[in-house]
């Protein structure tokens, strides 16, 4: 009897077309899989265990998994990102840490809840008249520089006995947005004066000057102004990270007193 014909061999996979295998394999599976091979949070902080993870950070992201929402990605390659974030870890219980960053970002920076889950809180600013009069008079000194931000979200999880890891994020989308505009802004102005010039017959050099030297203008200028932005939401989230490291708690500031030591700062002193 003859032999059975063997199958050719197929060529191997390189690594790009490997990942694609699998990707698409867990996406086969996604679809067929109910609830019943589901996991809860104990089952995957084991298996994280398995494999070396710590249980602190496999439950940071969960919270994020579960309050995930999509970052605006227009403007990343012009003006860079406008997720901002800063983590650390400091003593004390979650309901603690929650309670001091709740009284700061609602008396101090002038926010209001959003969101709120076990194990995260979503801030947005305050639009009334009074929010609007303490960043006017820039009442206590502070800037609001999270005013820039769409909102601002803290995730709070155990770590270990004594300790939680916090981690502040701040979406500057909007402000992003903003630049943008902006510098399309200068782009258009460009592209008109260089339209009225090319209409008016003056050389093509000439004429095409003001389209790249507002383009130009428009981009530093934007890129600027969001950089200057990013730096000082940045260095107020590591701020609030310093206040929770050193054990600080947040009193409730009441706008007559803050009017008080705005108005004492800005007398001048006597020597």
């Amino acid at each position: 009897m003859a032999d059975a014909p063997v199958p050719p061999s197929l060529p191997p996979l390189d690594r790009a077309a490997l990942e694609r295998v699998i990707a698409r394999a867990a996406e086969l599976q996604a679809r067929t899989t109910d609830t019943a091979d589901a996991m809860t949070d104990d089952q995957i902080i084991a298996l994280g265990r398995e494999v070396g993870l710590s249980p602190a950070y496999l439950r940071q992201a969960l919270a994020e998994e579960r309050t995930r929402r999509s970052q605006p990605a227009t403007g990343g390659l012009l003006l860079g990102s406008a997720a901002l974030s800063a983590e650390r870890t400091v003593r004390g219980t979650a309901p603690e840490v929650f309670a001091a960053l709740d009284v700061w970002m609602q008396k101090e920076e002038w926010f209001q809840i959003k969101r709120q889950f076990p194990d995260r809180i979503v801030w947005e600013p305050r639009r009334d008249f009074e929010g609007g009069i303490r960043r006017l008079l820039n009442v206590g000194g502070r800037g609001y520089a999270l005013s820039s931000a769409t909102d601002v979200g803290a995730t709070v999880v155990p770590a270990d006995d004594g300790r939680v890891l916090v981690r502040l994020d701040a979406d500057l989308g909007a402000a992003r947005r903003g630049a943008l505009g902006g510098m399309a802004g200068g782009v258009a102005g460009g592209v008109v004066t260089s339209g009225i010039l090319f209409a008016l017959h003056f050389a093509a050099a000439a004429a095409a000057g003001p389209v790249v030297a507002f383009s130009a203008i428009g981009y530093f200028g934007a890129r600027s102004s969001f950089s200057a932005k990013v730096a000082r939401v940045q260095l107020v989230l590591e701020q609030l990270l310093d206040r929770l490291e050193r054990g600080e708690r947040a009193d409730n500031p009441s706008l007559l007193r803050l009017l008080a030591q705005a108005a004492s700062a800005a007398v001048p002193r006597r020597y």
